[in-house]
C-alpha cells in the first residue's frame, strides 16, 4: 500500500458515523444532530457541535471528516458576511447553497470529505442537500446524511407531516436522532442538539428541553 492509499483509507476511517437531519414545517426549518465524534471505531468526543451558524436566516450540519467540514464552514461564513456588507441583505439560503456548491465543484479532483444539509428561511422554510462534488437539491420535505441516515428516513416516511408545529417538529427530530443513537454505534454524543430557523431567526433549543424530550420518548418505548 502506497502513501496515497494509505491517506485514501484514514481519510474514510475519520468520516464515518454521524446522524444529522433536516425538516420543513409549517412555519420553520428545523436542523438536529448526535453529537457524537468518531475515530474508525473509537468514539474520540461526546459533545462535537455538528450545526453550524451561517447567518440569523441560515443554518448547515456537517457529516465526516471534520477538518474539511469546519473548513467549508469557514468559507461560507466568510463568504456570507462579505455578501451583507456588500449588497445590504443577508445572504439567503439559495445563495448560500449555490455559494457551497460551488466550493464543493471547484474541489472535485481533490474533494471535501463532508456532507452538508443546509436550512433556513427565506419568506418560507427551505431545505438543500448537496453531494461532494456540488450538485445540489431543494428538498421539499426533509432530508438526513450520515451513518445513521437509513434509520431516520425508516422513522420520518411513517411520522412526517409538512403541516407539523414547531414543538411537534423538534420532538420528532429528536426522536430520529435518539433512534440512530440506539441502533446506529457511530452515532451517540452526551445528547442531540436541535436548532430552529424562522422569520425571527436563528435558535438553538436548550439542552433541558432537550433532555426532557427524550426522558419523555422513554417512558413511551
Amino acid at each position: 500500500m502506497n502513501l496515497l492509499q494509505k491517506q485514501e483509507l484514514e481519510a474514510k476511517k475519520l468520516s464515518t458515523g454521524t446522524t444529522t437531519l433536516g425538516l420543513i414545517c409549517k412555519d420553520c426549518t428545523i436542523l438536529a444532530a448526535d453529537m457524537q465524534a468518531t475515530m474508525g471505531n473509537i468514539a474520540s468526543g461526546k459533545e462535537l457541535d455538528k450545526i453550524f451558524k451561517i447567518n440569523d436566516k441560515v443554518g448547515v450540519t456537517v457529516a465526516g471528516t471534520l477538518g474539511d467540514a469546519l473548513t467549508v464552514v469557514r468559507f461560507i461564513r466568510s463568504k456570507a458576511k462579505l455578501y451583507e456588507i456588500e449588497r445590504e441583505t443577508p445572504m439567503n439560503p439559495k445563495a448560500t447553497m449555490t455559494f457551497l456548491a460551488n466550493i464543493l465543484s471547484a474541489n472535485r479532483y481533490f474533494p471535501y470529505f463532508s456532507a452538508f444539509i443546509l436550512g433556513g428561511y427565506n419568506g418560507k422554510p427551505e431545505l438543500y442537500t448537496t453531494d461532494v462534488i456540488g450538485g445540489f437539491t431543494k428538498e421539499v420535505d426533509y432530508a438526513s446524511d450520515g451513518s445513521g441516515f437509513q434509520l431516520v428516513y425508516g422513522l420520518l416516511e411513517e411520522q412526517y407531516r409538512k403541516e407539523l408545529g414547531e414543538e411537534d417538529a423538534v420532538r420528532l427530530a429528536v426522536k430520529a436522532i435518539a433512534i440512530a443513537k440506539k441502533r446506529d454505534v457511530f452515532t451517540g454524543g452526551k445528547s442531540i442538539k436541535v436548532v430552529v430557523i424562522d422569520k425571527a431567526g436563528y435558535r438553538e433549543i436548550p439542552e433541558a428541553k432537550i433532555k426532557k424530550l427524550i426522558d419523555e420518548l422513554k417512558k413511551d418505548e
